[in-house]
C-alpha cells in the first residue's frame, strides 16, 4: 500500500487521524485496566477495585482518574509524531511507538510500587496500609494512580523516536 504523502486528500488524514486516536486509546485503555489489575495483585493489602465500589465518592474518584488518564492519551496521540509517508499501517499502529508504552507501562508500575515500598518504610509514622479502611482513601490512591500512568502514557507517546 501506498504511503500517506502529499498526494492524499484532507478527508482521508482527517479520517487516518481519527482512527489513529480511537485505536491507540483502547490500547492504553486496556493497559490501564491491566495496571490497576496489576495494582491489586502487586499491593495485596488494598483491594482496589472492591473498595472502591462502596461509596459514590469513590467511584466518582475512579471516574475523575480515568477520564484524566484517556484526556493525557488522547492528548499524547495527536500531538504524538506520526512518520509521514509510512504505510497506512504504519502510520496508523507504530510498532517501536507499541513497543515504547509497553516497556513505559512495565516500569512505571514496578517503579512505582517498588517506590511506594520504599517511602512506607522510610516514614514508618505514616501507615500506608491504613488505606484500606476508607474506600475514599483507597479511591484517592487509585486517582493518583491513574494520574501518574497517564502521564507516563502521555510521555511515551509525545517521545520522539
Amino acid at each position: 500500500m501506498n504511503g500517506i504523502g502529499q498526494s492524499t486528500t484532507f478527508y482521508v488524514i482527517v479520517l487516518l487521524w481519527v482512527a489513529r486516536v480511537i485505536i491507540w486509546t483502547f490500547i492504553c485503555m486496556l493497559l490501564a485496566w491491566l495496571g490497576i489489575r496489576a495494582l491489586d495483585a502487586l499491593t495485596p493489602s488494598i483491594h482496589q477495585r472492591q473498595k472502591i465500589g462502596e461509596t459514590p465518592i469513590s467511584v466518582g474518584l475512579f471516574m475523575a482518574g480515568f477520564s484524566i488518564l484517556i484526556g493525557l492519551v488522547v492528548h499524547g496521540i495527536v500531538t504524538g509524531p506520526v512518520i509521514v509517508g509510512a504505510g497506512l499501517l504504519y502510520s496508523l499502529l507504530d510498532p517501536r511507538r507499541l513497543g515504547l508504552i509497553a516497556i513505559s507501562f512495565f516500569i512505571s508500575l514496578l517503579l512505582g510500587i517498588a517506590l511506594l515500598h520504599i517511602i512506607d518504610k522510610l516514614t514508618p509514622k505514616i501507615p500506608f496500609g491504613s488505606v484500606e479502611q476508607s474506600p475514599i482513601a483507597v479511591g484517592i490512591y487509585v486517582f493518583g494512580y491513574l494520574l501518574f500512568f497517564g502521564l507516563i502514557i502521555h510521555g511515551a507517546l509525545t517521545m520522539p523516536l
